[in-house]
């Protein structure tokens, strides 16, 4: 790597030195190069999720969150009602934006580590029939869980509903299409798997549900279909001054990805980095909060190795040793978490599990603190 240190975090995360220089250009919004680059982005990413003519993109200003609430505000009408599957930290979010917009909602509340249940949706659903739409996060970085997205979406569809999908730390990094997600909405942002930087959230969508939120915006900056009007008007225009350092980043991403093999090459990098610390993890003493058939390779959550752990010492020191790594999220456990996306190789994660080997004994958080090759800790 030929920065500071590796970020081990759900994105921003570590991008390659390519990507950041592909930002030393100055461009005018207004420019038709800068648009032109616009709309193949646009185009790029309907290619993603095998979209087709029925399919299209929009690109809006600001973070994930942005993206969400642009969503959420402007796909609902007035008289709709939102379903929510919430089992963590983002699908209370989605929640909670709904609500202070004035949506009406419906709160399927799962636990944190156990995954939303397609059945338990449905009764959901049939119970209560006011619902037009569905939102969902699939993968709650929370706790590092997988939804079963598919599941659900199938659920959605078969009772005829609009469902909105927060891919926001999945989408570049696991296959997924519009018809695998039964999706009319899904989420992302530049600074996740697609490995670009912050600046800009992004929506591929379905172009006739799209097509029919006009007017349902509770907000001028985040219309998300006033938006797209725009794009689609005026060759990739955004309505308001956008990120053009951050564009051109992505631009670069999109070709990195696509020259590393796509989403099924980058996907099996992920899993193996995952595959990779966790092996190591538990052979130095760390125990996993998920059970493996539940955990994404996005991130994973580890208990707090002892009672009274000083999770901001061992943070303090693996960032010494060049790795910043993320607290834990769940309410119900004391944990920590390290993320294994970006631009993070096979030789990153055995140097990071040497690193917290070290810090491990440094600290005495084991009895005995094995290398991460060795066996069980005694």
């Amino acid at each position: 790597m030929d920065s500071d240190y590796i970020l081990l975090t759900p994105g921003p995360l570590s991008t390659t030195a390519t990507v950041r220089a592909a930002m030393n250009r100055d461009l005018s919004t207004w420019d038709v190069d800068y648009n032109d680059i616009v709309q193949d982005i646009r185009q790029r990413l309907v290619a993603l999720l095998e979209g087709d003519a029925d399919a299209t993109s929009v690109l809006m200003q600001g973070s994930g969150t942005f993206g969400v609430e642009a969503t959420i505000g402007t796909a609902v009408p007035p008289d709709g009602t939102l379903l929510v599957v919430n089992n963590g930290a983002y699908g209370a979010r989605m929640l909670e934006i709904a609500r202070r917009l004035g949506i009406a909602t419906i709160d399927a509340q799962f636990g944190e580590t156990q995954p939303p249940s397609a059945e338990t949706l449905d009764r959901l659903l049939n119970e209560h029939p006011e619902t037009t739409h569905v939102a969902a996060v699939h993968c709650e970085t929370t706790s590092g869980m997988l939804n079963p997205i598919e599941s659900l979406g199938k659920v959605v569809a078969n009772h005829g509903l609009s469902f909105i999908v927060d891919a926001m730390s999945s989408l570049g990094g696991l296959p997924m299409t519009l018809d695998s997600l039964s999706a009319d909405f899904v989420i992302s942002s530049a600074n996740k798997c697609v490995q670009g930087v912050p600046g800009f959230s992004f929506v591929v969508a379905r172009r006739q549900a799209l097509d029919a939120c006009s007017g349902n915006s509770r907000s001028l900056s985040l219309d998300l279909h006033h938006q797209w009007s725009e794009m689609e008007a005026h060759h990739g225009k955004w309505r308001f001054t956008s990120p053009t350092h951050t564009v051109l980043a992505f631009a670069q991403a999109l070709r990195e990805l696509d020259s590393e093999g796509g989403v099924a090459a980058r996907s099996v990098r992920y899993a193996r980095n995952q595959h990779r610390l966790i092996t190591g993890m538990q052979k130095i003493g760390f125990r996993p909060l998920l059970a493996p058939e539940l955990q994404s390779p996005i991130i994973t959550a580890f208990h707090d190795p002892v009672a009274g752990f000083d999770f901001a010492s061992f943070y303090g020191q693996l960032k010494q040793r060049g790795f910043v790594i993320y607290p834990g999220k769940v309410t119900q456990a004391d944990t920590f978490r390290i993320g294994t996306i970006g631009n993070v190789h096979d030789n990153d994660i055995e140097r990071l599990l040497g690193a917290i080997a070290e810090v491990a004994d440094l600290m005495n958080l084991f009895t005995t603190v094995p290398t991460p090759g060795g066996g069980q800790p005694g």
